[in-house]
């Protein structure tokens, strides 16, 4: 999160310094580049909302970063730091981020000064609710307009907010629903939403793990997840899921670091019962048979196969990025990298798993709510008794026709159909992996640096189409 508007101002650049540094290689007219990279509108506002008695007008922001494809798509932050530059930043990612995971959006941000730590329940509905109304008055905000999602200080309480508002004021929409992802399952959300990003960056890793080419010659014994030292930078819902997925692949956990301070541990931490003793005591500090770091920027700079930042942006920047031991760079968090940074590190032959398609495992599963939304029937509802059907039918052959009886077990595991959960699992692993491999095709054949080029070249190519078929209007 950037501490002040010179910092939202320096994210905005790096991000557009990734832009044409990647736009370099790309034979699209100029012209088009420049639209693809342009910010396409900024929408702020001013509104009175009663606190306690009292009137404060609270600012709230949406940028519509690409319209070449709608709706735009991109969360709402609730902090005291927002700002322009930074929603602007975060828009213009979002929309290469989808064109990375072919997903059908624009990008889009949106922001509201308020602190979601110390103010009330009642007072974030209010001004969540005015927020709403005021993109509603604009019709900056629909199924077929932008489509909002949690980011950072909201969740899919906000989200259910805004839904309700949005149905209240579009009486009757029958597809109203899928105005804004990250809702409460029982309010029209999806299965898996909550560890989408997790999980797609655990897909990520994998890939890359499995990948002998860009592996080779960097001492990770193996060509899987299993016994590789990840150090995490932030226990949000990101990084938890993250290095739990991972850690359930056999990685060793050896530093968690927070906002208070870091944990570490060279024989390994168990995500699960740090991020309960985090939850209890407020601070990740103090977890048994681990050390303490009262500065945890310090943890990036310590020995580990990957390191995993899943907090804030820049992070990691020109000085302190020499002194980077990782050998590859997980980035779970938006920005996480300067572009000075990532020079330094390509030199000392650190791979770097870029943003804009590493985190992208949100925005896809944001996807499949928002057709279950306009689908307005559940995922697996329809077939999976059918499909489990069909597989009796096969297993019952193949018991006719060996002799062989299966065990009950056996024949519940292999006749067993596809609910909600699987199905968005398996549509996030497909989409991570097939994602992968054309950014690394991408890599080879363009000759790029690294992956990070590769992806912005994937996703401006992909927008650049789209702009070339849709033509200039008028």
């Amino acid at each position: 999160m950037a501490n002040t508007p010179n910092e939202g101002k320096k994210f905005l650049d790096s991000v557009h310094q990734y832009f044409d540094h990647a736009a370099s290689f790309s034979k699209l007219s100029p012209g088009i580049l420049a639209q693809i990279k342009a910010t396409n509108s900024v929408y702020k506002v001013s509104f009175p909302v009663e606190i306690d008695g009292k009137v404060e007008v609270i600012e709230g922001i949406r940028v519509q970063h690409s319209h070449h494809k709608l709706p735009s798509k991109g969360g709402i932050r609730f902090s005291m730091q927002v700002d322009e530059d930074e929603v602007k930043a975060l828009a213009t990612l979002m929309t290469f981020k989808c064109a990375v995971v072919d997903v059908p959006f624009g990008g889009a941000k949106g922001g509201v000064k308020i602190n979601p730590r110390t103010s009330s329940e009642k007072t974030l509905e209010k001004v969540t609710r005015r927020y709403a109304a005021e993109l509603i008055k604009k019709n900056l905000i629909g199924p077929g307009m932008d489509v909002p999602a949690p980011d950072y200080g909201t969740g899919s309480r906000e989200m259910a907010w805004i839904a309700d508002t949005y149905q209240a004021l579009k009486y009757g929409e029958t597809n109203a629903l899928g105005c804004v992802t990250g809702k409460p399952v029982g309010q029209g959300g999806i299965r898996g939403r909550a560890e989408a990003t997790g999980l797609g960056i655990y897909f990520g890793l994998r890939e890359l793990l499995a990948d002998s080419d860009m592996m080779k010659g960097r001492g990770l014994n193996g060509n899987t997840m299993e016994g590789k030292r990840i150090i995490v930078q932030g226990l949000g819902n990101v990084g938890y899921h993250a290095a739990y997925f991972c850690q359930q692949d056999g990685a060793i956990i050896t530093g968690i670091a927070e906002r208070e301070g870091g944990i570490y541990n060279e024989n390994g931490i168990d995500v699960k019962e740090a991020f309960k003793h985090r939850s209890e005591n407020g601070s990740i500090l103090n977890f048994k048979d681990c050390r303490n770091y009262q500065n945890s920027e310090e943890m990036l700079e310590l020995e580990c196969d990957i390191l995993l930042p899943a907090a804030l942006e820049n992070v990691i920047h020109s000085g302190n990025a020499g002194r980077i031991k990782a050998k590859i760079i997980a980035e779970g968090a938006n920005g996480p990298v300067t572009r000075e940074a990532e020079d330094i590190m390509l030199k000392n032959d650190i791979v770097i798993l870029p943003d804009l398609y590493l985190n992208a495992g949100g925005v896809t599963v944001s996807y499949f709510e928002w057709l279950k939304n306009l689908s307005n029937v559940r995922f697996g509802r329809m077939g999976k008794r059918a499909e489990e059907a069909s597989y009796r039918r096969l297993v019952n052959a193949i018991e006719t026709s060996s002799g062989k009886s299966m065990t009950s077990q056996e024949r519940a595991f292999l006749t067993q159909g596809s609910d909600e959960i699987s199905l968005v699992r398996s549509g996030l692993e497909d989409t991570m992996i097939n994602a992968y491999h054309e950014i690394r095709d991408v890599m080879v054949q363009k000759n790029t640096p690294g992956l990070r080029s590769a992806a912005f070249l994937t996703a401006i190519e992909k927008i650049g189409v789209s702009y070339e078929l849709l033509g200039i209007f008028p």
